[in-house]
């Protein structure tokens, strides 16, 4: 595989040395995870971080790149910035809000050098490790924390979280309209963000590997029942879907065909005791069997009405087959393809936000050059891992799964142009590109 080149590092002593400025990049892609739970935060952490990235390069004028990643990094990381945001900026030519999805796409020229900084983190192998293990660490809090809330009823982080916000501002950080009917384990993000089961399926994988190295099988069995058992209650079964996937992809070269059929025997085993012990669990297991009817409202029924918000999209695919409707222009597009418009549909009232699959999703807002542009960033990375060495593989596995499963494309997904999931998908592809083409390699053929 042939990458453009970076220029190498200029040997004069005046000449910056960027990597030595990077050394901050896993403790603030750390923070960035961490603070999650509160979203302007992480998002402030984050752009303070892309901001820092591009002064710096600049100040050292782009020069010593190598020192700070790989030729080949810099790259992939760029690529697959390409792949995720060019489609915005052509959907914007003729969206649906035009000005709405122009100016998603130019805030979103901030994730390029937040790639850069996520992939610097683990671009050595201190650095690798301090990330690979802090965000093991982070993964396993947040699942303590949710097993505390089913025995206590309150996540303890985010209790702690609620009352240092009512400390600072008088109001609380969930609203109690927010909060009604809560049927599912909310975790450390809280009962009116309830996306606790698809951020730790998609994250799983830093855990479970980090506990088989540490503790083999016993280890990998003991974070592989805790997570599921979170990701079981939380409720959201494209959450149960991704986990089965982490489970498989982790657990075969670790336990083998016989016994990973053991473990899956059990999850099988624990969903029904839990399902026993949770009507709300129950409920949607038994909503899930409505997909084994012939009748078109069964079917949608067990997706939650994903099927009408599938119709709508693909009536959206029909009128704008070239570049979409626009980044984020699924809600103002979906009251003129609702094919029920005086239905109430089975999330509540009010249009649809996005089309909830990825493929649609992509097709939808962003039209056939946006899949074609998305296939061709996947393209790379799969090259990429192709033409790469065992060793390289192996340091990149847990981040390459977590990529893998978050846009497994049979499954349904949140919207990869939102702030959070988009964030954090690029998040894992830059983990992936940084470790996979770490300058590791580099460094062992000069030595």
């Amino acid at each position: 595989m042939t990458y453009p080149s970076v220029p190498p590092a200029d040997p004069s002593p005046s000449s910056p040395a960027p990597a030595q400025g990077w050394r901050w990049a896993p403790a603030w892609v750390l923070t960035f995870v961490a603070l999650w739970p509160a979203p302007g935060y992480a998002e402030g952490v984050m752009v303070l971080g892309a901001l820092a990235a591009i002064v710096r390069l600049l100040l050292g004028r782009f020069r010593g790149g190598t020192k700070l990643l790989s030729g080949p990094a810099w790259a992939l990381t760029s690529a697959l910035f390409v792949a995720y945001w060019a489609p915005q900026l052509i959907s914007a030519i003729d969206a649906v809000d035009a000005p709405r999805a122009l100016r998603e796409s130019l805030v979103d020229l901030r994730y390029l050098p937040f790639l850069w900084l996520v992939a610097a983190a683990v671009a050595n192998d201190g650095a690798r490790r301090t990330t690979m293990r802090g965000l093991a660490i982070i993964v396993a809090i947040w699942t303590l924390d949710a097993l505390a809330q089913v025995v206590f009823g309150t996540s303890p982080l985010f209790w702690s979280l609620d009352q240092l916000k009512q400390l600072i501002s008088g109001r609380p950080m969930c609203r109690p309209e927010e909060i009604a009917g809560l049927d599912r384990l909310s975790g450390f993000l809280g009962p009116c963000n309830l996306k606790l089961g698809v951020v730790l399926a998609s994250l799983s994988p830093f855990l479970l590997f980090a506990a088989a190295r540490r503790l083999d099988v016993g280890g990998w069995l003991l974070a592989a029942a805790a997570v599921g058992t979170v990701v079981l209650l939380a409720g959201a079964r494209a959450a149960w879907i991704t986990y089965a996937l982490v489970l498989l992809f982790s657990g075969w070269r670790l336990l083998g065909w016989k016994r990973l059929v053991g473990v899956f025997a059990f999850g099988a085993l624990l969903l029904g005791m839990l399902a026993t012990a949770s009507p709300q669990l129950r409920e949607r297991v038994l909503r899930t069997t409505h997909a084994l009817t012939s009748e078109e409202s069964g079917v949608d029924t067990a997706l939650s009405g994903r099927a009408q918000i599938w119709s709508a999209a693909g009536c959206m695919i029909a009128r704008h087959p070239v570049n979409g409707v626009g980044a984020r222009g699924f809600r103002e597009a979906y009251p003129a393809c609702d094919a029920s418009p005086g239905h109430r549909p089975a999330w509540g009232e009010g249009p649809a936000l996005h089309a909830h699959q990825i493929v649609l999703e992509v097709l939808s807002e962003t039209g056939v050059i946006g899949l074609l542009l998305w296939l061709a960033g996947a393209a790379l990375a799969w090259r990429a891992w192709r033409y790469a060495t065992p060793r390289a593989k192996e340091r990149a596995r847990p981040a390459m799964l977590a990529l893998a499963v978050t846009v497994f494309p049979f499954n349904t997904h949140l919207a990869f142009y939102s702030t959070f999931w988009g964030g954090l998908t690029l998040l894992l592809a830059a983990l992936y590109a940084g470790s996979l083409l770490a300058r590791d390699d580099a460094d062992a053929e000069q030595a």
